[in-house]
């Protein structure tokens, strides 16, 4: 089982990092944080160079995040993910938010800075990580001016179902299964229809716990694969080797 996306570079896991990363290491084969910002990008790669071999680090800059940004420090990630584009899996998590952002002017910058990390994408040809809420469908119709994305993964993917079935239908995309399949009735529902061949698993800890008291962590990705065996009525053996497998052909580990 591999978590393909969490954020154990967050202050959340400063006082056992350590810990965390051992009790995933009980349960999965990999880990990957990703970037969500200049200075979480910075972590990100630190951790991977520290638990080589079993933490991976992608490079991004959060929507809600950006919005606000100034154009410095929009061109100081970009030049940030090209310098290391060696060493990342992939550009993410970027992508827009317009669950949290209402404002049209906002919403309209969120696309014209996730529009700059598409095109690095898509010149540099690594995998793109893509946060999208209540707009997956905008973001969906964004990608089809770009041919050169090897790969896409929608992270924590909660649209339609019928979004959902217009991006299996393009080759190498990807649809990331939270541990919110856990609890959400909505999105067992979803998921239940996808194929276990196009499904990613993740934890986005420390976020997505089973409460909202929780703090979630890595290994409880687990607890993810167990729902989409008991949804897909197959063993959790199965769901665990098709879901790493997946994630290893996505970010070619």
């Amino acid at each position: 089982m591999i978590d393909t996306h969490c954020h154990i570079d967050f202050d959340e896991f400063d006082e056992d990092r350590d810990k965390v990363i051992s009790r995933a290491k009980e349960k999965l084969n990999a880990v990957i944080n990703s970037g969500y910002g200049l200075e979480s990008n910075a972590k990100a790669l630190a951790l991977s160079k520290e638990y080589e071999g079993f933490v991976y680090p992608t490079f991004g800059f959060h929507p809600v995040s950006s919005q606000n940004s100034p154009q410095e420090e929009i061109d100081a990630a970009h030049k940030q993910m090209i310098e290391h584009l060696d060493e990342i899996l992939a550009v993410g998590e970027v992508g827009m938010d317009f669950f949290y952002c209402t404002d049209k002017a906002l919403r309209a910058r969120q696309q014209e800075i996730f529009t700059g990390f598409i095109e690095i994408a898509n010149e540099y040809k690594k995998p793109l990580l893509i946060h999208g809420r209540d707009c997956e469908k905008k973001i969906f119709n964004l990608l089809k001016d770009y041919d050169d994305i090897p790969k896409v993964i929608y992270h924590c993917y909660g649209g339609s179902l019928k979004t959902a079935r217009k991006i299996l239908d393009m080759e190498d995309h990807y649809l990331s299964c939270s541990t919110m399949v856990c609890y959400s009735p909505r999105h067992q529902d979803l998921f239940k229809e996808i194929p276990i061949e196009r499904i990613l698993t993740e934890t986005d800890s420390p976020y997505l716990a089973m409460t909202k008291d929780e703090r979630n962590e890595p290994a409880n990705v687990a607890l993810a694969v167990e729902k989409l065996a008991e949804l897909h009525e197959c063993e959790v053996s199965d769901i665990g080797q098709q879901t790493e497998k997946n994630a290893r052909y996505v970010f070619g580990i």
